[in-house]
C-alpha cells in the first residue's frame, strides 16, 4: 500500500520550510555585522576575505532572477529573500572596499564591476529564450552553479582554520546561519520538486556541517592550551 501526502499539506509543508529558510537566511545576511565592527574599529579588513561576499551577491541577484515569475512558478520566496540578501552583500562589499587596501580595492571593485555586467548579460540573454522551459532550465542551472560557488566560497576560511588551527576569522554565526538557512531551502526544495534548490542547498548542509565540526574541534583546542599551566625551567 501506498501513502499519499494531501497537496494541502504538502504546499504547507513547502511554504513552512521556505519561511523558515528566510528567517535563517536573515541571521546569515546580519551575521558578517560583527565581523565589519571590527573592520570599521581597527581601520582596516586584516586577513578578511571579501571573496564570500562576491559570491554571495552573485547568487542572490541569479537566484533574484530565478525567483521571478518570469523564469519559475511559485517560487517568490526564493526571489524575496534573495532580493534582501542582495542589499545587505552590497553593503557589505562597499564597507569592505573602503577599508581594504589599495591592491584589495582595487580587485574588489572590478569584481564587483564584473558581477554588475554578468547578471546584465543573463537577464538580456535569458529574456532572449522564447521557450519558457528552456528559460527556467538555463537560468535554473546557473542559479544551481551560483549556489554552489556560494557555499563552496567558505573553503578558503577553512584553509585558513586548519592552516592557522583557530577560528578568529570563522565567525561561528555566519557558519551556523549557513547551515540552518541551507537546510531549510533543501527542504523546501525537495517538497517544491525543485531540482535546481534542493540540490545545491544540499551540499551547502553537508558544507556547514563540516564547518560546525571544525568551528568547535578548534575552539576546544584552543580552550585546551589557553587551560595549559605555564612552564618554569629551573637552570
Amino acid at each position: 500500500m501506498f501513502f499519499s501526502i494531501p497537496t494541502d499539506t504538502f504546499t504547507v509543508c513547502r511554504d513552512a520550510a521556505g519561511v523558515a529558510g528566510n528567517i535563517f537566511a536573515f541571521g546569515l545576511f546580519v551575521s558578517p555585522i560583527p565581523t565589519f565592527r571590527r573592520i570599521i574599529r581597527n581601520q582596516s579588513t586584516e586577513q578578511f576575505s571579501g571573496l564570500p561576499y562576491i559570491y554571495a551577491l552573485l547568487n542572490c541577484l541569479i537566484c533574484t532572477w530565478y525567483g521571478t515569475p518570469l523564469i519559475s512558478y511559485d517560487n517568490v520566496l526564493v526571489m524575496t529573500v534573495n532580493s534582501i540578501g542582495a542589499v545587505f552583500q552590497i553593503t557589505y562589499i562597499i564597507l569592505f572596499i573602503i577599508y581594504a587596501d589599495k591592491e584589495i580595492k582595487i580587485r574588489m571593485l572590478g569584481l564587483l564591476l564584473a558581477v554588475i555586467g554578468l547578471l546584465a548579460i543573463i537577464i538580456g540573454g535569458s529574456l532572449q529564450i522564447v521557450d519558457r522551459k528552456v528559460r527556467w532550465i538555463f537560468i535554473g542551472l546557473l542559479s544551481c552553479a551560483s549556489l554552489i560557488s556560494m557555499f563552496a566560497s567558505p573553503l578558503f576560511i577553512i584553509n585558513l582554520v586548519i592552516r592557522t588551527k583557530s577560528v578568529e576569522f570563522m565567525p561561528f554565526f555566519l557558519s551556523l546561519s549557513t547551515f540552518l538557512m541551507s537546510t531549510s531551502f533543501f527542504i523546501y526544495g525537495i517538497f517544491n520538486l525543485d531540482g535546481f534548490i534542493y540540490v545545491p542547498n544540499g551540499i551547502g548542509t553537508i558544507l556547514g556541517i563540516v564547518q560546525l565540526l571544525l568551528y568547535f574541534y578548534y575552539k576546544r583546542i584552543s580552550i585546551e592550551d589557553s587551560e595549559e599551566p605555564l612552564m618554569v625551567s629551573h637552570v
